[in-house]
């Protein structure tokens, strides 16, 4: 089981009634960042946001989050320990065998790719930032392969600074709920920047990846186990279970 409990507190709303039906999404979002983490995260949390819990290095944090792209959780778990266990610096990283951190990572998706990727962002870190992570978003998207979904979760998880993270998850269910109205991912986190309250950005990703990870699925979400279906326009949504 690749879940944790997490305990971090967050300023939430907890006033709103559970039976409230919400009609402005952009003005009640409290009520379905409170419903989630009281029912969601009860259960866990995805494994880049459990390493954050138990103090993992933003280096540490960037690896595995490179990892995740498109591979299931466990499996990205599974990898990240193994290659940590060979090299958890980047100077140390830019050392291993391509050959030896692909073997490490496999079966994440696109292995060979993201163990070129590893030793080359390693390398660097090394030789442009004295072998640690940058903590800003500017200098995180300098480093090749790293993009703002990437940027932004080391930033919230790795240094603890706000940042919106938008993968797959966070842009569907926000366009699914009728909080935002957008295209892309990069429009998402824009949208999102301008209306989501700051002291929801941290947690938002979390939320979200985990909540669309076991109910809000791409197709046929679990509606009728979903503990903010009232919040939920339900954009999109042809067939549920």
């Amino acid at each position: 089981m690749v879940y944790i409990m997490i305990n971090a507190v967050y300023d939430l709303d907890h006033n709103a009634s559970p039976g409230v039906n919400i009609k402005r999404r952009d003005r009640d979002i409290g009520v379905v960042v409170r419903r989630l983490q009281e029912t969601i995260l009860a259960e866990g949390v995805p494994i880049v946001s459990r390493m954050a819990a138990e103090g993992y290095s933003p280096f540490a944090i960037l690896a595995s989050t490179l990892l995740s792209l498109r591979t299931k959780d466990e499996v990205t778990a599974a990898a990240t320990d193994r290659l940590l266990k060979l090299a958890d610096t980047p100077g140390k990283m830019m050392h291993l065998p391509e050959a030896a951190i692909s073997k490490a990572i496999y079966p994440v998706g696109f292995y060979r790719n993201k163990a070129r990727r590893l030793r080359e962002i390693s390398a660097t870190l090394v030789e442009n930032y004295g072998g640690t992570v940058p903590d800003s978003l500017e200098e995180l998207l300098k480093l090749k392969g790293v993009g703002r979904k990437t940027a932004n979760l080391v930033l919230s998880l790795g240094f603890d600074k706000d940042g919106i993270c938008v993968d797959t998850h966070v842009h569907r269910i926000s366009n699914r709920l009728g909080y935002v109205a957008t295209r892309t991912p990069e429009k998402t986190e824009a949208a999102l920047r301008e209306k989501l309250p700051r002291k929801y950005w941290k947690i938002y990703n979390t939320i979200l990846v985990a909540f669309g990870q076991k109910l809000c699925r791409p197709i046929s979400p679990l509606c009728s186990a979903c503990p903010v279906r009232d919040c939920c326009d339900r954009i999109g949504v042809t067939r549920s279970r």
